[in-house]
């Protein structure tokens, strides 16, 4: 065969749904020196890693760690160790992702029973409050806090005191919100949580950070069943995550995707985080002032900062303006998924890709395709 040509790829603006554009500093720390992941440099800087984490979620939950594999491997942590056949659960949609967690929750052999709204709008404590009375053999209520496929962002307080006090157990995602948007495990009474690694954080995806609460591990430790997944069974572990002293093996850790990880957690924590979520509110709003001055509206009522969506004017092929933005800029974004595909316009602002420069680019070039 002919030796393909070196790797050189285009340096791209990514403005889209995910991946964020990643800098330097995390890209140099990936290529750090590979270690054993039983090295015990590598068990302090996991350790380190994962003690970031817990700050960046806002919990002192101590089984909070890296699972190996981007955000879907975290959902599917969550709900295949809080699962059991037979069970039943209630799961909220309102976009592409609620429904992932539908398909996986069924997929472990529960009974899905679902809350649904139209796709861009968000969840009522009522609406909850309801759910919860119809199906009190319930347990687990699983939700998203930032769904990507619509930009909308849930309020989340309020449903955690509605699902605490019917004895079920709050699952969400934030694979969009974390380190852009506040995300209060503790404060909010969340008991599992999972997100990605390639969104606010600015890290290449790879990793899907999870933290479980000591009522989830109580749950899980009574189980009947194994854990339908080797891989993913938390039971194993947290006997390397957190292990005294030696730590037990279990499968190889990815080193270098977790030295870029914590590099990255360490810009997050540097930068501060209510200063961070200060940028991209910030740059939220100068990006739609920029959107609305051509016309463009925003779909979702309560809108993430981090990603924004909105609708494509009636007459406009929304691929070829991504196209000629991406072939003639070097600007990506993304289309719409599910019943948005063809209608909208899902545009990133996270992590590092939230900038002035970035936003103002964007928008000049936007006027350009749009003419």
């Amino acid at each position: 065969m002919t030796i393909p040509a070196e790797l050189n790829p285009r340096e791209r603006l990514l403005m889209g749904p995910g991946p964020s554009t990643v800098p330097h500093r995390v890209l140099r720390a990936m290529g750090a020196s590979t270690l054993g992941h039983l090295d015990p440099q590598y068990i302090q800087y996991m350790d380190e890693t994962c003690e970031m984490l817990r700050e960046i979620f806002q919990t002192s939950n101590p089984l909070t760690f890296p699972v190996s594999g981007t955000g879907m491997a975290g959902m599917e942590t969550v709900v295949v160790n809080l699962i059991e056949p037979g069970d039943e659960v209630i799961v909220c949609i309102n976009g592409v992702f609620g429904g992932r967690m539908k398909d996986n929750m069924e997929r472990a052999g529960a009974t899905v029973h679902t809350v649904e709204v139209p796709w861009g709008e968000t969840f009522t404590d009522e609406s909850i409050e309801q759910a919860v009375t119809e199906h009190p053999q319930a347990k687990l209520v699983g939700i998203v806090h930032a769904e990507t496929s619509t930009g909308a962002l849930q309020e989340l307080a309020g449903i955690s005191e509605v699902v605490h006090r019917a004895g079920m157990l709050l699952a969400v995602d934030t694979v969009t919100s974390l380190g852009g948007h506040p995300v209060k495990v503790d404060e909010w009474k969340v008991d599992a949580v999972y997100s990605g690694t390639q969104k606010c954080l600015s890290c290449p995806p790879g990793l899907s950070p999870v933290s479980f609460s000591p009522l989830a591990i109580e749950k899980m430790e009574q189980r009947k069943t194994k854990v339908q997944s080797w891989y993913l069974d938390v039971s194993m572990l947290k006997n390397y995550y957190l292990g005294s002293g030696g730590r037990a093996y279990h499968h190889t850790a990815p080193i270098n995707m977790v030295y870029a990880l914590r590099e990255s957690l360490r810009i997050v924590l540097q930068e501060g985080l209510e200063a961070r979520f200060e940028r991209h509110r910030e740059m939220h709003q100068l990006l739609r002032s920029g959107l609305e001055s051509l016309g463009l509206c925003y779909i979702p009522k309560h809108s993430l900062h981090t990603l924004n969506c909105v609708a494509v004017p009636d007459g406009i092929d929304e691929a070829a303006i991504r196209s000629r933005l991406l072939n003639e800029y070097d600007i990506e974004i993304g289309g719409g998924l599910g019943v948005f595909a063809g209608k909208a316009w899902r545009i990133g602002l996270m992590g590092h890709s939230a900038t002035r420069r970035n936003v103002e680019t964007l928008i000049a070039a936007l006027k350009d395709c749009l003419g």
